[in-house]
């Protein structure tokens, strides 16, 4: 943005524009967060920015939690007109160590789930993350629209989240068929129970990944950040995912009730749903493999080694 400045062609925050080297691709200004989205960026927040950016280009390269495969086409670009070198080691979470079955069976939400599995339910998984503070206003919106479709979810919601959508009044309207939890849940796990069939879902890049090696497709919500590119990564580039929109499609504002209805029931029962479901199938397959002997993610790992023995360490 700041050295080809795109977004200078526009009359709108929400009018798209293309993108130098990917005309494919279309962005609005609202797509990013200040400073990167002002016509000319000043301030504090910037000076630090561009501290962060110098000390950046300065180090040998950047570790990514991501896999060659996923984003191939972006990794060569950036590898070959910038620095640092992206070294895609992942995804992480195929790493993640197994939790106990002894411990796992104790929670009331894996007990809820497995419930669920046996009366031959799917599941939406809803949750927002821990950083991103979700307005009361638009927290009733998803809790109406999770209502009124009559889709089997899961919600994880803090405590005082749980009290703004009416607690136990929301909690008995959808008895049988939904459950908030507001307790810490594991995420992973959660996308990997045989029961889950989608994740509603604010895109941060960790839930992204988590939702790919679970073979779990996304409805996107970005809320704040780069959660808004991330979205449409999952959407118009991978094609594991469908898209939760303001009302008049405008990128940023409150997502309706009617909205979250239609898109959860499109994603567990419709047309929409069942292609990206067969699409994230695809990528959890090819992560998989690059976690592998001889995958990408292995072989870079193994680069990057040889890389910091050779470069890097003193020799004796």
């Amino acid at each position: 943005m700041a050295q080809f400045k795109p977004h200078t062609t526009v009359s709108s925050d929400d009018e798209p524009f293309s993108i130098p080297n990917f005309p494919r691709l279309k962005l609005t200004m609202k797509d990013f967060e200040p400073p990167f989205n002002e016509l000319d960026p000043k301030g504090p927040e910037l000076d630090f920015i561009f501290k962060q950016h110098v000390a950046n280009v300065k180090s040998h390269g950047m570790v990514v939690n991501n896999f060659y495969e996923l984003e191939s086409e972006f990794i060569e670009y950036w590898n070959q007109n910038f620095e640092p070198k992206a070294w895609c080691v992942g995804p992480f979470c195929i790493a993640k160590p197994v939790v106990p079955k002894h411990i796992m069976e104790k929670l009331t939400w894996v007990e809820w789930l497995d419930e669920k599995l046996i009366e031959n339910k799917a599941v939406i998984f809803v949750s927002f993350g821990t950083q991103a503070e979700v307005s009361a206003e638009q927290l009733l919106e998803v809790a109406n629209g999770l209502e009124n479709s009559n889709a089997s979810f899961i919600w994880t919601l803090k405590s005082k989240q749980f009290e703004l959508i009416g607690g136990a009044r929301f909690e008995e309207r959808v008895k049988g068929r939904g459950k908030v939890v507001t307790e810490w849940v594991d995420q992973v796990e959660v996308l990997n129970h045989e029961s889950v069939d989608g994740f509603l879902s604010h895109c941060g890049w960790n839930s992204v990944l988590e939702s790919i090696c679970a073979g779990v497709p996304v409805l996107a919500m970005p809320l704040i950040a780069e959660q808004y590119l991330n979205a449409r990564m999952v959407v118009e580039e991978i094609g594991m995912g469908l898209r939760l929109w303001p009302r008049e499609k405008m990128v940023r504002g409150l997502v309706g009730a009617e909205e979250v209805e239609k898109m959860v029931v499109e994603l567990m029962e419709g047309e929409g749903g069942r292609r990206v479901k067969e699409r994230v199938v695809e990528v959890k397959e090819g992560a998989y493999r690059a976690m592998k002997d001889e995958g990408s993610s292995w072989v870079t790992l193994e680069s990057l080694i040889n890389h910091v023995r050779r470069d890097l360490l003193p020799t004796v």
